[in-house]
């Protein structure tokens, strides 16, 4: 397979596209901030952005005004409490209206099992005695044609562009990640086009030594974004840890459109890329996150002749 590297701003200029669904998968850990803060700087717009827990990145997003509407699970500053930008966009309209469209965190996950899978929509049993379907059009009442039972379907869901960060990738995106997994898988398969940023390309042999941790393989993988600390504030098992100051000083800062958009100018727009933007902050910072080694025992794959 090709070489499939790219630099962060050469991967969202190519495979972003304004209008486009974008899921931005990693559920608490491996968010991709890096890849969020530069589809800011390339003032991407009228985005559909999709993603279990939005996060700060998506708060992030809508205060920038790159969304159009929200697909959604749960939203939340984890921890803390609300998502102020992506709340007043809700309710004022600012910097623009937001449209939104919730589902349940399995429900979300089901609709990029249909796409994955090619299917039109996925039956599910949940959503009885809840709300959702009175506020969710999408949600909708079916019959099983097996047992005449009453259930709920949800349309399938298939992004433009999925990213997700991770560990370690070869150069023709074979991704492995390990830890806390999200959806990633389903958002990747269901997507038409996939950008994975990992914290350091490796090669392939790595990637062949230990197969099992492979979770996206490459022949789905459109591009390869090296980009190490990419996903601060959040963690990357292994490599450094949740930045936790940092999601309760959002919450103070993104009170205001006017906080947000000094954030956004010293440290998005502010900055060329994710080396630049390391360098303002704290020089301990990195070491402070940073956890001592515990590595697994390794295991015997055998090799056959």
């Amino acid at each position: 397979m090709s070489d499939k590297r790219l630099t962060m701003k050469e991967a969202i200029a190519r495979f972003v596209d304004d209008g486009d669904v974008v899921a931005a998968e990693g559920f608490t850990h491996l968010i991709p901030f890096a890849a969020g803060h530069e589809i800011i700087r390339q003032r991407k717009k009228d985005l559909t952005l999709c993603r279990l827990t939005p996060d700060l990145i998506y708060d992030q997003m809508v205060a920038a005004g790159v969304a159009r509407k929200l697909v959604f699970g749960w939203i939340g500053n984890p921890g803390v409490g609300s998502l102020h930008a992506i709340r007043r966009a809700i309710e004022k309209g600012v910097p623009r209206p937001l449209e939104i469209e919730e589902y349940s965190h399995f429900g979300l996950l089901s609709r990029l099992k249909a796409g994955a899978s090619g299917l039109p929509f996925m039956p599910l049993v949940t959503y009885h005695g809840t709300e959702l379907p009175h506020v969710n059009p999408n949600i909708r009442p079916v019959t099983c044609p097996f047992t005449g039972e009453a259930l709920y379907a949800v349309p399938s869901l298939t992004p433009d562009v999925t990213i997700v960060h991770a560990q370690r990738a070869d150069k023709q995106g074979n991704t492995q990640v390990w830890g806390l997994l999200g959806i990633q898988k389903e958002a990747a398969f269901a997507a038409r086009k996939v950008i994975v940023v990992v914290e350091e390309v490796v090669d392939e042999e790595a990637i062949r030594s230990d197969p099992n941790r492979t979770l996206i393989p490459g022949i789905i993988v459109s591009a390869v974004v090296e980009e190490p600390f990419g996903a601060h504030p959040s963690y990357v098992q292994g490599y450094y840890d949740r930045d936790n100051d940092f999601y309760v000083t959002w919450d103070a800062l993104s009170r205001t459109q006017e906080g947000i958009e000094r954030y956004l100018d010293e440290l998005v727009y502010g900055v060329e890329d994710r080396v630049a933007y390391e360098r303002r902050l704290d020089p301990e910072l990195r070491e402070r996150l940073k956890p001592l080694p515990f590595l697994s025992r390794a295991v015997n794959y055998g090799l056959y002749r």
